[in-house]
């Protein structure tokens, strides 16, 4: 029995509420195999006490198992985080450049989250407010799209890449990197390192809010991002049917672990408004609402469905853009953000 066995044995422990196992988020500090005696050294930080617990069970369950390896004895150093303030004054970001960061996020694609981002950065960037759009979803990015730029980034003399600028908002996206259809072929180490530069290596010009437009799901880059930057908060975006309610739960609980706090809810596509100003719930009536007061978080905006709003996404021009007296959608937008904006202050 090697230590480099155990290693490959913890490889198949996941981080609780993740995809991605302890051995390569870098927990397990230290294996030593004595006659008798497996020590395994493991560290986390979070304040969540079933984390630790259920990686401790995890761990015996793989490892107890194996022949030859005597007692496994796994210690587990748990460490308190430093978990970010939410409104009024704050201490700064983790990132230079940047006051506040915001994370997007859902339990599953198809609810328009990458749509809820772009338009909340542009009615947030209407306020006045210095703002940043960064594109998180490596696999599939669309930011460059709704803001209808294919420039290439360039890079500054610190070797930091400068973020492209479009409808006052600054951008960062994989998009910017890849030649038209290219698809985004990276395992996770290699997803991890881009997120970190991303983050870490883009020259964020002097920003009130960073927003972080998240992959679908609850996986590694999510994880990469609370571990590599202090994140203000999370908005979780969903629409009003339980089918995707189940998902932003498990988004919310994901969360949790990592010590991040849900500032809110956005539920999208509530509603169908025809010509003639009836209302049709496509997808049912208030499930964001209801989800919302059944957590005691906040419900920062219903935004209708419409065509237009698919139609400038495509173009490049989202529909927040427009003044709010000419789209229910975009005065749907722009009170999201002023709400945000009284709950977290830049």
């Amino acid at each position: 029995m090697s230590p480099d066995f155990i290693r490959e044995a913890l490889r198949r422990v996941h981080y609780p509420g993740f995809s991605r196992d302890i051995v390569s988020f870098g927990l397990v500090k230290d294996i030593t195999c004595e006659p008798g005696l497996t020590t395994i050294q493991i560290e986390v930080q979070t304040a969540d006490p079933q984390v630790p617990e259920q990686i401790f069970r995890a761990c015996h369950a793989i490892l107890d198992p194996l022949p030859d390896i005597g007692h496994a004895k796994v210690v587990i150093d748990v460490k308190a985080p430093s978990a970010p303030a939410v409104g009024g004054d704050v201490g700064k970001s983790s990132i230079p450049g940047v006051k506040r960061v915001i994370a997007i996020a859902s339990g599953k694609g198809g609810v328009g989250k990458s749509t809820v981002a772009a338009n909340l950065a542009v009615a947030l960037a209407a306020t006045g407010a210095r703002v940043g759009l960064c594109d998180c979803d490596l696999y599939g990015p669309s930011v460059a799209q709704m803001f209808g730029t294919s420039e290439r980034p360039l890079a500054n003399e610190q070797d930091q890449i400068i973020p492209i600028q479009a409808h006052g908002v600054q951008l960062m996206s994989m998009a910017f990197l890849l030649d038209g259809a290219s698809p985004v072929i990276v395992r996770g180490p290699m997803a991890t390192r881009y997120t970190q530069q991303f983050l870490r290596q883009v020259a964020w010009d002097h920003l009130d809010y960073l927003i972080l437009d998240l992959p679908p799901g609850t996986g590694d880059i999510q994880l990469t991002i609370v571990q590599t930057v202090s994140v203000d908060g999370a908005i979780i975006v969903t629409t009003p049917q339980e089918v995707a309610l189940i998902d932003a739960r498990k988004a919310m609980a994901m969360f949790g672990k990592v010590n991040v706090p849900i500032l809110g809810l956005i539920e999208n596509m509530s509603w169908f408004e025809c010509d003639a100003g009836k209302r049709y719930y496509l997808f049912g009536d208030g499930g964001g609402v209801r989800e919302a007061e059944l957590h005691g978080v906040t419900l920062f905006g219903r935004i209708p469905l419409d065509v237009a709003t698919r139609e400038r996404g495509d173009s490049g021009s989202p529909i927040a853009l427009l003044p709010a007296a000419a789209s229910k959608v975009s005065a749907a937008f722009h009170q999201t953000a002023a709400a945000l904006r009284a709950t977290v202050a830049p």
